[in-house]
């Protein structure tokens, strides 16, 4: 029976695809985790992302292929895992080691899109920049700048403070957070959402592949106001410090993203003030993305794009909030690989449902080509999740696999149904002998916060667990 409900999906969108081709609007958001409305968190005001929820189908376990801005990035637009492009940094160039890729939009522009983006799309520092043959025309828009004007005055100080003491005055990132009293558009991502309702209007008379990166709520969580005014401080709960039992080495990190901005200390735990800070930051930063997506679902209306136009939007990693006593993303952990990941498109039969199965950021290159009716490439080491958007429970993936690197570590994860487990290894030897082993039951422990691995009386688990990674890691990893 399932098997003729996939058949009939795929004629559905093979109908939609021969009858005009499908606009894509592709929103990025820096360092959102999986926690707003639609993913079950009632405390965040998220009234619009749970807008493109009840136009869509949320993924309640999607995962990224490694939780830091470039790699993810990089295999999430090339629909290629990290270990085969050979991305584990955020310096190295996704065309480095295949100059000849050919990227999610580049594949739409050779296929009669536009292809154009604006804000963060691609990894762009520590060397890395745009991908020039993603996009059809590339223009540097005059936006609003990140900060507000006393946060970059902190942050001028931070540098000038740092050079003064004889340390690298590069590493200055100023205050972590902010709330200026200033219009939406008074900063970066306001102002870029103007510009991508201009060319909604500009470019609804052909197919379009138009991408949007905000850059909220990465640090530093600098949002207007009245989306701090959102939030009542002293209700929000600052979680405990305790690492997980059984943890290894390799598993956290000591959080150095955050260390280098103004106040927080070099070494050691926040104190509750700052935590409770940095959370309300952290919210902050995410409702004032959300209303941003609100102005582009209205402008998809409007315009009456809404009914013709795939609307994905995703965020490249988790972020911990202070679990463990840790912050930032770096990690295997639950928190950080696990991101969201929703999607609209016209036809789909599923909308304002979840599904529970395992999709990665791989699947969601080939998944946009067979929705929009563009071939899907050779080489991709992803799976189309299509079907998935007419019947979310059809059977699918046993296991999603992340990965991080430690040096001359490297640590895998994989996600099943209801187990994580990771496996840390010498790099290059990824079936070779573990290191270290991590094994979390979410039906029973869905915070982590008991390594079942450390315990030699759960080994008839560890080994069937092992079993089940030997046979499922991924080619590119062995």
């Amino acid at each position: 029976m399932r098997t003729i409900i996939w058949f009939i999906s795929v004629l559905a969108f093979c109908s939609l695809a021969a009858a005009g081709k499908p606009n894509v609007l592709f929103i990025a958001v820096d360092d959102l985790r999986p926690e707003f409305n639609a993913y079950g968190a009632t405390h965040i005001h998220s009234p619009n992302l749970d807008r493109l929820a009840a136009r869509g189908l949320v993924f309640d376990r999607a995962y990224c292929q490694q939780a830091v801005c470039n790699p993810s990035r990089a295999s999430l637009m090339s629909g290629r895992r990290p270990d085969t492009i050979r991305v584990w940094d955020l310096q190295t160039d996704m065309r480095h080691h295949i100059p000849d890729l050919v990227t999610i939009p580049q594949q739409f522009a050779k296929h009669g899109y536009h292809t154009e983006r604006l804000g963060k799309i691609y990894h762009m520092g520590h060397g890395v920049g745009d991908d020039k043959a993603s996009w059809t025309r590339r223009v540097n828009y005059k936006l609003a700048p990140r900060k507000d004007p006393e946060s970059q005055k902190a942050y001028q100080k931070q540098r000038a403070e740092l050079k003064a003491a004889g340390r690298d005055a590069s590493r200055a990132r100023g205050v972590p957070f902010a709330h200026p009293d200033c219009a939406d558009n008074e900063l970066f991502d306001g102002a870029m959402t103007d510009q991508a309702i201009k060319l909604l209007g500009e470019l609804k008379d052909k197919p379009f592949f138009l991408a949007v990166g905000y850059l909220n709520p990465h640090l530093p969580f600098i949002a207007p106001k009245k989306y701090w005014n959102m939030y009542d401080h002293a209700a929000i709960k600052v979680p405990p410090k305790t690492e997980p039992d059984g943890i290894t080495p390799y598993s956290l990190t000591n959080w150095g993203e955050l260390r280098a901005y103004v106040d927080i200390p070099r070494k050691g735990s926040l104190d509750e003030a700052k935590s409770r800070n940095l959370i309300h930051g952290y919210y902050a930063a995410v409702s004032y993305v959300d209303a941003q997506v609100g102005r582009l679902l209205d402008a998809l209306d409007k315009q009456g794009l809404a009914d013709n136009t795939i609307v994905i939007l995703w965020g490249d990693h988790g972020w911990k909030l202070g679990e463990y006593g840790s912050w930032c993303k770096h990690t295997n952990m639950e928190l950080d690989t696990h991101v969201p990941l929703l999607i609209s498109a016209p036809g789909m039969k599923a909308a304002g449902k979840h599904s529970k199965a395992l999709v990665e950021f791989v699947d969601i290159y080939p998944s946009l080509c067979e929705l929009a009716g563009v071939p899907i490439p050779d080489g991709l080491d992803g799976r189309s999740f299509a079907p998935l958007l007419n019947d979310p429970d059809h059977p699918w993936k046993s296991s999603a696999f992340s990965q991080y690197p430690r040096g001359k570590v490297m640590g895998y994860s994989m996600r099943t149904e209801r187990y994580h487990f990771v496996r840390w290894v010498n790099r290059g030897d990824a079936l070779g002998e573990a290191l270290a082993v991590e094994v979390y039951d979410h039906q029973a422990d869905p915070l982590e916060m008991n390594n079942l691995a450390a315990d030699g009386q759960n080994s008839t688990l560890v080994k069937k667990l092992t079993e089940q990674y030997k046979r499922e890691l991924p080619p590119a990893s062995r």
